[in-house]
C-alpha cells in the first residue's frame, strides 16, 4: 500500500514530494480493472491492463487458483501529479465552505482517495492513499504542519521554495512510517 504526498505553497507550486510505501496490510491488493475480468484475461493481456491502470510495468505478478491479481509496484509518477493536480480544484471548493484545516476525504479517483489539509498560511498539503485512516492521516498532516512550520523558522530557508533538507525529509518519512 503506497501513499504520496504534496506540499504545495499558495500558488500550488509544489515545494516537496513523498511516497511511502506502508507495510501494513492493506484492505485490497487487487486492480480494479483486474477484478471486473475473467483470470485468463488478466493474464492474457497484462500489458494492456497495466497501461490501462496507469500501473508501473516494472513487476507484474499473475495469480493462481483462487488468489488476486497485483499488477505493477506502483503507479506510474506522471499519473500521480495529475491526480494530485485535478483534486486541486476539489480542494479550492471544500475550503470555500469548510473552515477546517484537515479537509479529510476530498477528491476519489478510481482506488485513490485523496485527503488534503491546508494550513493558515494557505499551504496545502496533498495525500494520496488507497485505504481510510482518518486518524492517521489526521495525525501525520499535524506532524508534517509542525515539520513545515520548524523548516520555515530556519533563517537559511526562503520561503516557498523547494524543500530540500534531509533532515525534514527523515522526519516527514518517521512519521509516515508511524501514522501511515
Amino acid at each position: 500500500m503506497s501513499h504520496h504526498l504534496f506540499l504545495l505553497s499558495p500558488s500550488d507550486t509544489p515545494l516537496y514530494n513523498l511516497t511511502h510505501y506502508s507495510s501494513k496490510p492493506s484492505q485490497s491488493t487487487s486492480s480494479p480493472l483486474a477484478s471486473n475480468l475473467p483470470s485468463w484475461s488478466t493474464s492474457a493481456f497484462a500489458g494492456t491492463l497495466t497501461a490501462l491502470s496507469g500501473a508501473s510495468s516494472a513487476t507484474q505478478t499473475q495469480h493462481g487458483q483462487g488468489g488476486t491479481v497485483k499488477i505493477g509496484a506502483g503507479q506510474d509518477r506522471h499519473v500521480i501529479q495529475m491526480i494530485a493536480n485535478a483534486s486541486l480544484d476539489a480542494i479550492e471548493e471544500v475550503m470555500r465552505k469548510d473552515s477546517v484545516m484537515y479537509l479529510k476525504s476530498v477528491d476519489k479517483f478510481n482506488e485513490w482517495t485523496v485527503s488534503a489539509f491546508v494550513t493558515p498560511g494557505n499551504m496545502k498539503f496533498v495525500l494520496l492513499h488507497e485505504s481510510r485512516n482518518d486518524d492517521g492521516i489526521k495525525a501525520f498532516f499535524s506532524d508534517v504542519w509542525e515539520l513545515y512550520v520548524k523548516t520555515m523558522l530556519n533563517p537559511f530557508h526562503t520561503a516557498h521554495t523547494p524543500i530540500r533538507s534531509a533532515v525534514f525529509d527523515s522526519r516527514v518519512r518517521a512519521s509516515a512510517k508511524k501514522y501511515l
